[in-house]
């Protein structure tokens, strides 16, 4: 074994035994690179990553590769998501000096970190020659390498410097509508998304253009919305057999997926198709919720109540082996189905040709290997006219068929699980589960919220309230980032929003207190990626754009806007503001990769109305406002008297009064739920 065998990370761990004597990044592994004269080789990846496998079994197995590694170099394995300020700074190496990144991402540096060379996935032959090739280098022009490791160091502090903008901009509605002229013809209508392939789910885009249809009622945007959700719901990419989202498409119609699940892309879509439904009540957007939280209390639950990171795409070597059938087996399956013939859906669930059509299975296969991914084509109008179905006995029909499948895939060997506890992923899932108690009432998803943000209060945060980033088997030994603390306070307002409860308010304060204290940038107003109590890196990272999961920085800019209504802090809602101010032209020119800021932007527009509820039945009634979708409205309350600057002296004992307030001056009282609603309805 090799110096892995102490980690705790399930990828580091897949690695213990390889040939190859992997240490962790730490200070001894760059101290003996320095003492022996030595390059380093920075190779980061993650458990559910396909192609870091890949390269594992070609190269990092093999003892002819391991032998050019351990003589040459000192060889240091990272989890990117245990480590992003290490990957973070290693990609941006990646783009400068090739243009494109990805995982796995392998670099050479020198003993003190800086990268004279990074690339992703080489084949074993190529691996060889690149090391020998750099290690002769090394050996006779080392200036040469000392050369280029600081011209691409400098690129890196000029790929992180986000200048202050000096000048404060007045920001109005014309923003929203020229952010849409510049987004629009980047989407695809037919298949939804990005046009394109691959696809990524980008579940920020459409938070985004939620807020955009609802205050436009732009027909584009709606259409954007509403064929991007159906499609996502309806392609290879869902899991219809167990619930959950893969990671993204490798087609341009979200049938073939790459297969692995990530907590972070299915706790922003529970947020997304949430929000959908309260705006537009469609059921299907119901049931993907309901599938997708039942896929992550089953198999991403964790006993102690944190959310594990993710699933493996690959079973038994094989990508997507798991989520994938022969026709074969889906004959066999149907015709153990045993079910009354006098049961009106009898005749369609033991007929090979709906299922055949319905999942569009093919005898050679629709993907590799003769197995069929399964995935849906048509709407249910379609299958209720040609079988002449009603809709229920078409739903009763899907559901038995895909309750038969799931028993079945129950016999196979199922992928691996990334059974790491992320501080940053299980905050993006408390925000997705308590989206989707507003939107359906559902006890079950406020529970996984507040069991999840207890998890991280127990175990991840210090009594200054710093966070740990990871836990596992009840060790955690990283320092918490920047997007620790942007998501969980984020989560903890959301919290506050639906159990009214003060505390999650005051905590998301502290945690806050505590990001202006040890990341602000003083130069820009923006926020580090690490804190000032980290080991310094070669480089101090920030984040700006919004990829798969948002900046923190954003979503930071976010937290302080709320959190100065809610404590009467205008000097936050100065900071948020002057953050946006420092990307907008990016929102502008790049909204989708902007999209979590241009969220920032319809707040700062929008959102200069709270609604305060302040009695013993506050928690009860405050469920008829969620049923609605109000983006602009900024909710507390309290079952009890509160000292927080809105609920100051608004208990009235044996009432539950609401009061709708803008600009801190509230009008009167009122004490029926529904005629408030009216009140914000018609605004």
């Amino acid at each position: 074994m090799n110096h892995l065998q102490h980690e705790t990370s399930p990828y580091l761990l897949q690695h213990k035994n390889n040939p190859v004597d992997w240490f962790a990044w730490n200070e001894d592994a760059l101290q003996k690179a320095k003492r022996e004269n030595k390059l380093v080789i920075i190779s980061v990846g993650y458990a559910a990553c396909h192609w870091c496998h890949v390269m594992e079994h070609e190269s990092f197995e093999d003892h002819t590769v391991a032998e050019v590694m351990n003589n040459f170099y000192v060889s240091i394995k990272v989890d990117r998501e245990e480590r992003p300020d290490i990957d973070q700074i290693y990609m941006n190496a990646a783009m400068i000096t090739t243009g494109h990144g990805g995982w796995p991402l392998n670099v050479i540096a020198l003993p003190d970190g800086k990268p004279i060379f990074a690339g992703t996935y080489f084949p074993k032959e190529n691996w060889i020659k690149l090391l020998l090739y750099f290690a002769e280098l090394n050996k006779n022009e080392p200036a040469k390498l000392i050369e280029q490791a600081n011209n691409i160091t400098e690129g890196l502090h000029q790929v992180e410097h986000i200048p202050l903008y000096h000048s404060e901009r007045s920001i109005d509605e014309k923003l929203p509508d020229l952010i849409w002229k510049n987004w629009k013809d980047k989407i695809d209508y037919e298949w939804g998304g990005k046009k394109g392939a691959p696809k990524f789910m980008m579940p920020n885009n459409y938070d985004y253009l939620l807020r955009y249809f609802y205050h436009t009622k732009n027909e584009a945007a709606g259409k954007a919305i509403k064929i991007t959700l159906k499609k996502m719901a309806f392609g290879g990419l869902f899991d219809a057999i167990g619930g959950g989202f893969a990671r993204y498409s490798v087609d341009a119609y979200w049938k073939v997926p790459h297969f692995e699940k990530m907590l972070y892309d299915n706790g922003q879509l529970l947020s997304v198709y949430a929000q959908a439904y309260q705006l537009t009540k469609r059921p299907m957007y119901k049931s993907v919720v309901e599938k997708t939280v039942d896929w992550m209390e089953r198999e991403m639950t964790d006993e102690s109540g944190g959310l594990y990171s993710s699933l493996d795409a690959d079973s038994e070597g094989v990508e997507g082996k798991f989520y994938c059938w022969r026709e074969d087996e889906i004959k066999s399956v149907l015709s153990e189905i045993h079910i009354d013939p006098d049961d009106p859906v009898f005749h369609i669930v033991s007929d090979y040709n709906f299922v055949k059509e319905l999942y569009n299975i093919t005898e050679e296969g629709n993907f590799e290997h003769g197995m069929n991914v399964l995935f849906r084509t048509q709407d249910h109008e379609y299958f209720t006219e040609k079988y002449k179905l009603t809709n229920e006995e078409f739903h009763a029909a899907v559901a038995l068929i895909n309750n038969s499948l799931f028993e079945k895939r129950k016999e196979k060997i199922r992928p691996n699980t990334d059974d790491k506890i992320l501080t940053e992923w299980n905050a993006i899932a408390i925000k997705g589960f308590t989206d989707a108690y507003k939107a359906f009432d559902e006890e079950r998803y406020l529970n996984k919220a507040t069991r999840t943000a207890e998890f991280i209060l127990s175990n991840c945060k210090k009594e200054d309230h710093r966070l740990d980033r990871n836990y596992k088997n009840g060790k955690s030994n990283i320092n918490g980032f920047l997007p620790d603390y942007a998501f969980f306070i984020e989560a903890l307002i959301a919290l506050h929003q639906v159990t009214l409860e003060g505390n999650y308010l005051t905590e998301a304060f502290h945690f806050t207190e505590y990001v202006l204290q040890h990341f602000s940038n003083q130069s820009n107003g923006m926020f580090y990626l690490t804190s000032d109590v980290d080991v310094k890196l070669i480089t101090r990272s920030m984040d700006s754009s919004d990829n798969v999961i948002p900046a923190a920085n954003s979503t930071m800019a976010k937290n302080l806007l709320l959190l100065g209504k809610y404590f009467d802090k205008p000097e936050y809602e100065k900071m948020s503001m002057s953050m946006l101010n420092n990307v907008l032209d990016d929102v502008i020119k790049n909204p989708s990769y902007y999209s979590n800021w241009a969220i920032v932007l319809d707040m700062h527009l929008h959102m200069n109305k709270e609604l305060v509820i302040a009695g013993n039945k506050a928690k009860e009634k405050v469920k008829t406002i969620f049923k609605n979708y109000l983006p602009d409205i900024l909710i507390t309350g309290s079952e009890k008297e509160s000292e927080l600057p809105l609920l100051k002296d608004r208990f009235a004992e044996g009432k539950t009064l609401f009061y709708l307030c803008e600009n801190k001056s509230c009008e009167l009282p009122v004490e029926d739920v529904n005629n408030i609603l009216k009140s914000i309805l018609m605004e």
